[in-house]
C-alpha cells in the first residue's frame, strides 16, 4: 500500500501544485457551461409562473391570456405532468409545479414555453391567479408558536445533563440567531433536456447529484432510468445549492421536451434563482451551560430550531449534522442536544457548505465565549481546558464516536505561537484604552469535520480508466467539477500511478451513461472517493500491463516500474505509450473499472452509545484580528492567520485556495450577508442588490494560510490526504468572536455582547446599545484609516 502513504515519491504529481485544470479556460471565457451548449434553432425556452402569496390554496387559475402571447408555444400545469409530481430529494413532498395548495412565496404554478426567453418571461405576466390566502407562518418564532413541525423533536444524549447542570458550581442560559445564507453561485440554476430516439432523452444540468437528476427526471416523465441520461461538464459553483435544488429547472425542462419533442431549455434569471431555491438554515440555539471556576464545562443543553421551509428537503440530514457538530473540539461529559425542524412558509432550504456543521460549531463556540466573559478570562484558556486530548484518551463524542485523530491541542498551540496571538492580545488591550471609537478584538477558534456522509450507502464511488495506444489517458468517475479541483486532483492521481504528467490525463464530462448509481458530489468526500476509484482502476491496468511486460522480458512484475513517462525493467527501459501499443497489439485489454466503498462508517440516531458516521476528521483554527466602529458599526478584517490540517495534500495550491475561499464565505454568512423577509412572506433580498456578499475589498488585509505539518491521515485516504472543502468554512466563526471581543473591549464591557449573526453594521450598533456602550470622539481614528 506505498501509493497511499506518502506524497514526496520521485517523480510523482501528488504534491505538486498544478494549476487547476480548466484555469485557463475560466479566464479567457472559453470554460463550457449549460448555457453555451450549441442547440438546434428549434430549441424552446420555459419561463416559471410563480406565486405572489405565501400560504393558501389556487380558487383560480386563467391562463388564456397567456396561451394567446406571440411567440408561446405552451403552457404547463401539474395536470401535464404524467408521472410523479415531485422533485424532492428524499421525502415526495415538493411538487414540481403546484396544483391546488401554496407554500411559499415564489412557488412555481405553471411553465410558459416560448420560442424565447423574454417572450416566456413576459406572458408569465398575463396569467390571472386567485387564491384563498392564508397567514403564513414564516419565522422560527411563529413555527414554535403554531406547532408546525416536521416531526416531533430529535435528540442526542451522554450522561445526566439535567442533573449535572443543576449541581454545577456556575451556570449560564443564553440564546443565539444564527441567520441563513444565499448560495449565489456565479452560474445559475440551468438545464437543456433534448428529446432522443423513443422515450429517451438527454439532460445537460448544473447539478450536483447527476443520478438524482435521472431518478426524478424518470419519475416525472414515467419512464425507466436507463432512458435518462444526465451530463455535466462543470458547474459555475455549488456550495450545496445544486444538490437537490437543480431537479425542478431539469424535470421542467424535460416535461416540455416531452410534450412538445423538442429541446428545451430552463435558466433562472437572478431573482428568480434567489426566489425559487433554498439556502442555508437559519437556526435559533437556546443553551444552558454548568462549569467551574476555571470554565471546564460540566454540562451542556442545547436546543436547535431550525427553519425548514415548505418541505423536507435535505433538513432532516443537515439536523442531524449540526447535533453531530455541537461538540466541535470539546470533551463534555454531559450533554443533550435536541434538533427541532420547524415548517415554514418559505422556500425549503437546503444544502449549503458545510451541511449543518457551522450552525452547530456557532453553537459551543458562543458559549465558550460566554463562559470567558463570565469569568473574566481570555476565551483561549476555556478552548484549550475543553478540548479534546491528542493522547485520544476517553475521546468520546457525544454520538459515541471515538476520537482517536485528534490533533487539535498540538495545532492550536502552534497557531497562538506563529500567529503571536499573546503579544496582539497586549496591544489590542492598549489600544482599545487609548481609542474609544474604533475598538479592535482578537479571536482564536478550532474546527473539527467530520468526513463522510451521514447515510454510509451514499460512500461509494465508480470510475473507469481508458489508455489509447498513443499513451494518452481518459478517466470518467462519478464527481462534478464545480471549481474546487476535483478533475484537477483525479489527473495527478491517475498521472502518478503511470508515472505519467497530469497533462497527459483527460477527464471526461460526468455522465449517468458512463458512470451509474453515484452519489452527489458532497459532504468533502468527492476526492476521497472518486479519486480512490479512479486510483483501483488505474492501478489495475497497471498490473495488467507490468505482467504483461514481465512476460515478455522475464523479469518479475514487481520489479517494473513507471517515471517520466517511461516504463523501466531490469537495465532497460520503453516508452508508457510504446508499452500500450503492444499490450494492444497482443490483445490486452487497456480500459478498467475501479470501485471504492468508505470502511468502518455507520450511523444509526437511536444508537449513541457506539456509533462511526465520520470516517476521519479535518481540523484546523484561525486567529482573526478586527476592528469596529462603535459610531457606524462598520467592521474590518485586519488579519486572519490560518492553520489547517490537509493531511499529505495532493494539490497545495487548490488547496490553500479552498481554504481562502472557504473562510472567507463563511465570513460573508457571519458578518455581511442577510436574508429578510416581509411580514407576508416575500423574500426581499433577492438579488446582488439587496444582498451582500462579500467582495475583493471584504477579505483580511493580511490572510496567512499554513498548513499543519504534524497532520497526516492515520487512514489510508487517497495519498493520505483529506478532505478540504467545507472544512474551513468554520475558521470563519473567529471573525464573529473578534467582533464580540471587540465589543467588549476585553473584559471592560460588565454585561455580555451577545450578538447574533449576521453581524451586520445596525447588529452591532443594536447590541451596543443593549449594553449600554457609550462611545467619545476623542482621539478617534477614522474607520478608513484603519
Amino acid at each position: 500500500m506505498e501509493y497511499f502513504c506518502s506524497n514526496k515519491r520521485k517523480n510523482s504529481t501528488i504534491g505538486a501544485g498544478e494549476s487547476h485544470e480548466s484555469a485557463i479556460a475560466h479566464a479567457n471565457g472559453t470554460a463550457i457551461y449549460t448555457d453555451d451548449i450549441p442547440l438546434p434553432k428549434d430549441t424552446l425556452h420555459v419561463a416559471i409562473g410563480q406565486s405572489t402569496i405565501a400560504s393558501g390554496v389556487i380558487s383560480g387559475l386563467n391562463l388564456a391570456e397567456v396561451k394567446k402571447y406571440p411567440g408561446v408555444t405552451a403552457v404547463l400545469t401539474a395536470n401535464d405532468i404524467p408521472g410523479a409530481n415531485d422533485v424532492s430529494p428524499l421525502k415526495g413532498d415538493d411538487p414540481l409545479l403546484a396544483k391546488k395548495r401554496i407554500d411559499y412565496w415564489g412557488q412555481p404554478i405553471f411553465a410558459v414555453v416560448a420560442t424565447n426567453r423574454r417572450i416566456a418571461r413576459n406572458a408569465c405576466d398575463l396569467a390571472i391567479i386567485e387564491y384563498d390566502e392564508k397567514t403564513p407562518i414564516i419565522t422560527i418564532e411563529e413555527a414554535v408558536l403554531n406547532k408546525s413541525f416536521l416531526e416531533p423533536p430529535q435528540s442526542i444524549e451522554r450522561g445526566n445533563p439535567d442533573i449535572e447542570l443543576e449541581s454545577s458550581r456556575n451556570k449560564l442560559s443564553g440564546t443565539i440567531i444564527i441567520g441563513g445564507q444565499e448560495h449565489l453561485y456565479l452560474e445559475g440554476q440551468a438545464a437543456v433536456a433534448i428529446p432522443q430516439e423513443g422515450k429517451s432523452i438527454l439532460i445537460y444540468s448544473s447539478t450536483q447529484h447527476p443520478t438524482e437528476i435521472q431518478h426524478k427526471v424518470a419519475l416525472t416523465l414515467g419512464i425507466a432510468y436507463t432512458d435518462v441520461t444526465v451530463e455535466v461538464c462543470r458547474i459555475g459553483g455549488g456550495f450545496g445549492g445544486k444538490e437537490s435544488q437543480g431537479n425542478l429547472p431539469a424535470c421542467l425542462a424535460a416535461l416540455t421536451a416531452s410534450k412538445t419533442n423538442r429541446p428545451s431549455k430552463v435558466i433562472y434569471d437572478r431573482d428568480d434563482d434567489i426566489r425559487i431555491t433554498g439556502k442555508r438554515h437559519d437556526f435559533k440555539i437556546e443553551y444552558s451551560v454548568g462549569f467551574d471556576e476555571k470554565g471546564k464545562i460540566n454540562a451542556i443543553v442545547f436546543n436547535h430550531l431550525m427553519r425548514c421551509g415548505m418541505s423536507w428537503d435535505l433538513s432532516e440530514p443537515i439536523g442531524d449534522r449540526a447535533m453531530l457538530h455541537a461538540d466541535n473540539c470539546y470533551q463534555i461529559p454531559n450533554i443533550r442536544i435536541t434538533s427541532t425542524r420547524c415548517r415554514t412558509n418559505t422556500a425549503s432550504n437546503t444544502a449549503f457548505r458545510g451541511f449543518g456543521g457551522p450552525q452547530g460549531m456557532l453553537g459551543i463556540e458562543r458559549v465558550i465565549d460566554e463562559i470567558a466573559h463570565f469569568l473574566n478570562t481570555d476565551p483561549i484558556q476555556i478552548r484549550r481546558l475543553n478540548f479534546y486530548s491528542d493522547l485520544n484518551e476517553n475521546n468520546i463524542s457525544p454520538y459515541g464516536q471515538n476520537i482517536n485523530d485528534c490533533v487539535i491541542e498540538s495545532l492550536f498551540n502552534e497557531l497562538a505561537i506563529t500567529s503571536r496571538y499573546v503579544a496582539r492580545r497586549k496591544k489590542i488591550v492598549e489600544h482599545n484604552k487609548s481609542d474609544p471609537i474604533i475598538r479592535r478584538g482578537l479571536s482564536i477558534t478550532p474546527v473539527k469535520f467530520g468526513i463522510s456522509f451521514t447515510k454510509s450507502f451514499l460512500n461509494q464511488a465508480g470510475s473507469s480508466v481508458n489508455i489509447y495506444t498513443d499513451g494518452s489517458i481518459s478517466v470518467c468517475h462519478a464527481g462534478v467539477e464545480m471549481g474546487q479541483g476535483l478533475y484537477t486532483k483525479i489527473k495527478q492521481i491517475v498521472a502518478s500511478v503511470f508515472g505519467l504528467k497530469a497533462e497527459q490525463i483527460k477527464i471526461q464530462s460526468t455522465s449517468t451513461e458512463k458512470i451509474p448509481n453515484t452519489s452527489a458530489t458532497a459532504a468533502s468526500s468527492s476526492t476521497d472517493l472518486n479519486g480512490m476509484a479512479a486510483f483501483n482502476a488505474a492501478q489495475s491496468l497497471k498490473n495488467n500491463l507490468s505482467m504483461f511486460l514481465a512476460s515478455r522480458v522475464n523479469v518479475e512484475p514487481s520489479t517494473i516500474t513507471y517515471s517520466d513517462g517511461k516504463v523501466f525493467f531490469g537495465t532497460n527501459d520503453m516508452g508508457f505509450a510504446e508499452l500500450a501499443k503492444e499490450a494492444w497489439l497482443s490483445r490486452i485489454p487497456l480500459f478498467a473499472n475501479g470501485f471504492h466503498a468508505t470502511p468502518e462508517v455507520s450511523w444509526n440516531k437511536k444508537n449513541t452509545v457506539a456509533n462511526n458516521p465520520f470516517y476521519y476528521f479535518s481540523y484546523g483554527a484561525a486567529v482573526t484580528e478586527v476592528a469596529i466602529d462603535t459610531l457606524t458599526g462598520e467592521n474590518k478584517i485586519l488579519q486572519t492567520d490560518i492553520l489547517h490540517d490537509v493531511g499529505n495534500s495532493i494539490n497545495p495550491s487548490i488547496d490553500r485556495g479552498q481554504i481562502e475561499g472557504g473562510f472567507v464565505q463563511g465570513a460573508g454568512w457571519l458578518t455581511t450577508e442577510e436574508l429578510v423577509w416581509s411580514a407576508s412572506g416575500e423574500l426581499k433580498t433577492h438579488s446582488p442588490s439587496t444582498y451582500k456578499i462579500p467582495t475583493f475589498r471584504d477579505q483580511p488585509i493580511k490572510f496567512n494560510v499554513n498548513f499543519f505539518d504534524s497532520g497526516g491521515n492515520s487512514k489510508p485516504t487517497i495519498y493520505r490526504s483529506k478532505a478540504i472543502g467545507e472544512p474551513p468554512l468554520m475558521l470563519a466563526i473567529s471573525v464573529l468572536m473578534a467582533i464580540s471581543d471587540a465589543m467588549r473591549g476585553f473584559n471592560q464591557a460588565k454585561k455580555y455582547p451577545a450578538l447574533d449573526s449576521p453581524a451586520t453594521p445596525e447588529k452591532i450598533l443594536l447590541s451596543l446599545k443593549k449594553m449600554n456602550f457609550k462611545a467619545h470622539d476623542k482621539n478617534s481614528t477614522p474607520m478608513s484609516m484603519v
